[in-house]
């Protein structure tokens, strides 16, 4: 079976669509199967019910929330292949069922559950629409939803003895996944008001336990640190053959142990300790001064993230691939447990995204997952950062070289046809977009202030060397940006500093997947940045000193007959580093 959803703002359209004719007149006798209560009105059944009113029901929660809510409406789409054998409305009512449980819109027995209506107009596929308030008035937790819905129509076809729509990559894909909660599981972590399952907590935390370990002591170590107890599993010689995991509950029952396979399959003791054998290079740092340490580690792991991206290149070497986004979830588990809470959610959320991207039955590549694990244990020795100053700017510099190696992954993915991978890696850049938002606004229009009054002549000398350096159309597309005012002012102080401006664009410009990003200008700044070791972005001088600077400007404009200088206001909030979202 084949399943899709979408998801919108308008009830009543959708529900049109679902009982008219269709888009060909492909919609015959369109009829409710099953809904959230089995008493929905049906107006392709009863002449005397009306989409209005079952526009009405479906909305319920959705008004008496009170507050606007983006993209309410869940509309799902269940296709069984030609094939197969037509079902019968009680067959599609039960998978509408299963479907819609599996997907966290209606849990089994959850008496709060979220109201739909499933709506059939043909032989060989059913419409699930439904709203996402709960009558509880919270919203519906749909993360993974097409990750678990995956998985439920895998049973389904083995017991309706359907054809298996799932193929290869697919198996693999569910193989490589994170194991998914039972419903026991997800509904003790709603009585109990948590994010997410004890299986969830335990996998972050064993994942960041092990980002950068070195040894089975240092990950032992770490695993106590963060109150995971550790159960090993031995033969009778004495070897150790495998792991488990729990986290401690006090309760009388006593803990409750999940193995590394019911975690993850990258998380069996086997493959821990392969990691382990690869080794890991020991942090050096440039100066010794702890304070710059944070900055110092996420600049240097920001070159280690951009010399991965020919991992993706034509070439499908999966074995490159998986070191990398191996390696890559390591590095944002550990950005994530020493950043600031300004982004520490957001790179959380990207990490537990990136996930869905491994390649199953797939060895790393031995040099490219050591190289990036021991990114990570440099941002670990590093220590946790402010998300101020010169922190912040390195922040934000690791944090487009991420964006765009989850881009990359997305990419790479897409053309090996395995679409959830890529869905999963565009998730994660948008997460990491977000996070790189919340750092770099402020130094970014501190520089984009600074680039602004640079004298003409200043203005035009670092233009011609970005026209003489890129190829014309990439020259054309930088100097028309917005933040092409923030690279003038850093092409500016590096020359100041006694660099060539044109040598460091062309090594900040051939460091790839420059041609992906929204902003190639903020791109190219945090990248001659940080190869400059320019200082923090400050404000260029006091609201009094700006006005002055900007008046001198406009009357040398005027005198030498130059087109006049804009005049000088506070930038707006510059839009993230974003990343063109390839499908």
């Amino acid at each position: 079976m084949i399943s899709k959803a979408v998801h919108g703002n308008n009830t009543l359209g959708a529900l049109r669509y679902l009982f008219g004719p269709g888009k060909a007149n492909e919609h015959t006798d369109p009829h409710v199967v099953a809904s959230w209560d089995g008493f929905a009105p049906d107006p392709g059944r009863h002449q005397s019910a009306t989409l209005e009113q079952l526009r009405d029901a479906l909305d319920l929660h959705v008004v008496q929330y009170g507050r606007k809510i983006n993209n309410h409406v869940y509309h799902r789409m269940i296709r069984a292949d030609p094939s197969d054998r037509i079902l019968s409305d009680d067959d599609w009512a039960a998978i509408a069922r299963r479907v819609m449980a599996a997907a966290g819109i209606a849990p089994d027995g959850d008496e709060d559950a979220c109201r739909w209506v499933a709506v059939r107009h043909a032989d060989d596929h059913v419409h699930i629409l439904a709203t996402v308030v709960r009558a509880d008035l919270t919203q519906a937790r749909l993360r993974g939803d097409q990750y678990r819905v995956e998985a439920e129509l895998t049973e389904i076809e083995r017991e309706y003895k359907l054809k298996d729509l799932s193929d290869t990559r697919t198996r693999e894909y569910r193989d490589a996944i994170p194991k998914r909660a039972k419903g026991k599981e997800l509904h003790k972590a709603q009585r109990l008001g948590r994010e997410g399952t004890d299986r969830d907590r335990l996998r972050t935390a064993v994942r960041q336990a092990l980002a950068g370990a070195a040894d089975e002591e240092e990950f032992t170590a770490r695993l106590a640190a963060k109150g995971v107890l550790l159960g090993v599993r031995r033969a009778p010689s004495g070897d150790v053959t495998g792991y488990k995991f729990a986290l401690p509950t006090g309760g009388e029952s006593g803990p409750i142990w999940f193995s590394g396979s019911k975690l993850a399959s990258d998380l069996t003791q086997p493959k821990i300790q392969a990691r382990f054998a690869l080794g890991v290079d020991d942090p050096a740092f440039p100066t010794p001064d702890p304070r710059t340490w944070p900055a110092d580690g996420r600049h240097r792991a920001s070159t280690t993230i951009e010399h991965a991206y020919p991992a993706f290149d034509d070439d499908p070497d999966a074995a490159r691939a998986e070191a990398v986004i191996r390696g890559g979830l390591e590095v944002l588990d550990t950005l994530a447990a020493t950043s600031p809470t300004l982004s520490r959610k957001e790179l959380h959320q990207a990490a537990r995204a990136l996930e869905y991207t491994r390649i199953a039955n797939t060895r790393a590549a031995g040099a490219d997952l050591r190289a990036m694990r021991s990114a990570a244990r440099e941002l670990l020795h590093a220590g946790p950062a402010t998300g101020r100053g010169e922190d912040g700017t390195a922040a934000a510099t690791i944090l487009t070289s991420l964006v765009l190696l989850a881009i990359v992954i997305a990419k790479w993915h897409a053309a090996q046809g395995h679409r959830h991978q890529a869905d999963a890696a565009r998730t994660a850049a948008d997460h990491l977009r977000a996070a790189y938002t919340r750092h770099a606004a402020k130094p970014i229009a501190h520089l984009t202030l600074e680039g602004r009054l640079l004298p003409k002549p200043d203005h035009d000398r670092q233009a011609d060397a970005v026209r003489r350096t890129l190829p014309a159309d990439q020259a054309t597309r930088l100097l028309a940006e917005e933040n092409w005012a923030a690279l003038a002012a850093t092409l500016a102080q590096a020359e100041a500093a006694g660099h060539n401006p044109t040598t460091l664009l062309a090594n900040a410009a051939g460091r790839r997947e420059l041609a992906t990003a929204d902003s190639p200008a903020a791109v190219l700044t945090w990248r001659i940045r940080r190869d400059a070791n320019l200082p923090t972005p400050a404000p260029a001088a006091t609201p009094d000193e700006l006005r002055t600077r900007a008046a001198r400007a406009r009357t040398t404009s005027r005198t030498t007959s130059t087109p006049a200088a804009p005049v000088i206001t506070p930038p707006a909030p510059v839009a993230p580093d974003q990343v063109r979202r390839t499908r």
